[in-house]
Parts: structure tokens; sequence; C-alpha cells
């Protein structure tokens, strides 16, 4: 309920700024801003989608999860709708779901409020140790995922034991 109440509230400020600001400046600029800050929205989406992409593809590449690149997606997503919404504040909004700077500020924000996602936090106050890469929300990111994948083998150890979930294939003989 304090969702929708939120909500409401923001498509109703958002109106009214947009029709305050079209009464003063006038219908044809108004139009014009508005249609401005969506072809620059789709610019701003289709640069960061790529890069975010890019990002997301070298982490799989090296074993690990690009769990921070899926809200950077999920960012963009969410900012690529504010543009498209007709409105001065859901375009501020908007574009700062998509500039990589106004992200990480949003992540410490929602961080130090209390925003919380499992699995993670989006706060910079969490800090793992063993590392000081941060990425686009301001986490911290280990380097234990990718150095403890190589080291892990096939085999559970001196006894040669297949592991729980391993396939052996019908020509194997079974120890």
């Amino acid at each position: 309920m304090p969702f929708l109440l939120i909500f409401t509230i923001f498509a109703l400020l958002d109106f009214a700024v947009l029709f305050s600001v079209g009464s003063e400046i006038g219908l044809l600029p108004t139009v014009a801003l508005v249609l401005a800050t969506g072809f620059i929205g789709l610019h701003l989406i289709r640069r960061e989608g790529v890069a975010t992409f890019a990002r997301a593809q070298q982490r799989m590449a090296n074993g690990e999860i690009p769990s921070s690149e899926l809200l950077t997606a999920a960012a963009l997503i969410f900012g690529g709708a504010l543009l498209m919404a007709p409105g001065f504040l859901s375009d501020a909004l908007g574009f700062m779901c998509l500039i990589p700077s106004a992200r990480r500020l949003m992540g410490k924000v929602l961080g130090k409020a209390g925003v919380r996602m499992k699995g993670f936090s989006m706060g910079g106050s969490f800090e793992q140790p063993g590392s000081r890469n941060t990425d686009d929300w301001g986490q911290t990111r280990t380097g234990h995922e990718s150095e403890e994948a190589p080291h892990q083998s096939s085999t559970a150890g001196s006894e040669d034991e297949p592991l729980e979930g391993e396939f052996i294939s019908r020509d194997e003989r079974r120890r």
C-alpha cells in the first residue's frame, strides 16, 4: 500500500511539474523537451546496456556470478521506462538510473536507507574482506569466487569417489 501511495504522489507531482513548465514555455518547447529526453535516454540505454552486457559476459567467463551487472541492467530498464514516460521528474529519476556515477550514489543512499537484496547489500557500508574493487553500485567485489573455482577438482579428494550429482557414464567403471 505505501508503494501505491508513493507512486500516485510521484505521478501527480510529475504531471504538475510538466503542466507548469508547459504553461511557462509553451506547448511546442515542452513537447520538444520531452521528446529530446526520450531520445537522449535511448542513446544512454543503448551505450550503457552494451557495456553492462560485456561486463556480465566477462564475469561469467571468469566463473563469477554477474550480480551487480544484473542490478545495473534492472536499473537501465527502469530508467528507460521512466524516460519514456512524459514528465520532468520521471526524466530526472530515469537519468539517475542511467548515469553510472548517479547509480553509485543511488546505491549508497539506498544502502544507508537499509534496502537490502537477498545475498548482498546495496550500500557502500558493506565491505567484504579481500578486495577493494567496486562496481556500478558501490558494492565491493571479492576475488574469492574466481580464485576458488580453478582449484576445485571434479573428484572427491584421495578416495577418487564421484561427487554428489556428478555424472558417471555407462562406459566408465564404478569405483
